[in-house]
């Protein structure tokens, strides 16, 4: 069982440094590990802050879409081809913090990410195209990728990891799969799913319903939640239908 993190299991806020997870959606996740053979969050969040919401309950925790892996005792390891972007993604945060006309317009909030940038116009979006052209034209200059989100669109290194290579690396061997998302990037778990189902693995896709995220996600999902609470909500009847199922045995994680 493996979840995305901001819109899924943490509500959207405006400040994204302050997007923290239910109580109920710890709690949950803390007692599924011992029903369900792996239960991860797989996100765009760096490593680092996905262990401190997270760390200590046993869960898989991938981020920066893959480029990151947070082993049990918080460690954060990279992928190696990644390494080497960091000097330059911190060089163009930098110049996206400065004074227009080389920064960003003001209005866009400049998120750090360690080996990602991510432009923030929630608060102003009549800027999106601003930040998505900007975006753009420093990634062709400095060799990096622009991934469109939530209001927003960030700039990473150019390495092939996504949510959906994070996914098939974490669920090998494990049968059935389920993922929930709600942004763009989810789309890519939703196509490591597919491939998992055609190699005859039984999985699930749920996608948690927000105005501002892709319809197709809705549209490839077998089940659909109204939001952060009712995908936690789902998580909740997952482990009490575990916990009711005379059959069920703890199992350990792999």
């Amino acid at each position: 069982m493996f979840s995305d993190f901001d819109g899924t299991l943490a509500p959207i806020v405006l400040d994204p440094t302050r997007a923290v997870p239910p109580a109920e959606a710890l709690r949950v996740l803390g007692e599924l590990v011992r029903w369900v053979g792996r239960v991860g969050v797989i996100s765009g969040r760096p490593g680092a802050y996905l262990h401190e919401h997270l760390g200590g309950r046993g869960l898989y925790l991938s981020g920066l879409y893959g480029l990151e892996t947070v082993r049990p005792d918080g460690q954060v390891t990279v992928v190696p081809e990644a390494i080497r972007w960091a000097e330059i993604v911190d060089q163009v945060a930098s110049t996206a913090e400065s004074p227009a006309p080389a920064g960003v317009a003001m209005g866009i909030e400049v998120e750090r990410k360690g080996l990602a940038v991510t432009l923030h116009y929630r608060r102003c979006p009549d800027l999106a195209e601003a930040a998505h052209l900007w975006a753009e034209r420093a990634a062709r200059r400095a060799g990096l990728g622009a991934h469109t989100a939530r209001m927003a669109v960030e700039l990473r290194p150019p390495v092939v990891t996504t949510k959906g290579t994070a996914l098939a690396q974490a669920a090998v061997g494990l049968d059935p799969v389920c993922f929930f998302g709600d942004d763009f990037a989810d789309l890519e778990a939703f196509d490591a799913l597919d491939e998992l189902a055609a190699q005859g693995v039984t999985v699930v896709r749920v996608a948690v319903a927000s105005p501002e995220g892709p319809p197709s996600l809705m549209q490839r999902a077998d089940v659909i939640a109204d939001g952060v609470g009712s995908a936690v909500g789902l998580l909740a009847e997952l482990l009490a239908g575990l916990q009711r199922d005379s059959g069920a045995t703890e199992v350990q994680p792999p």
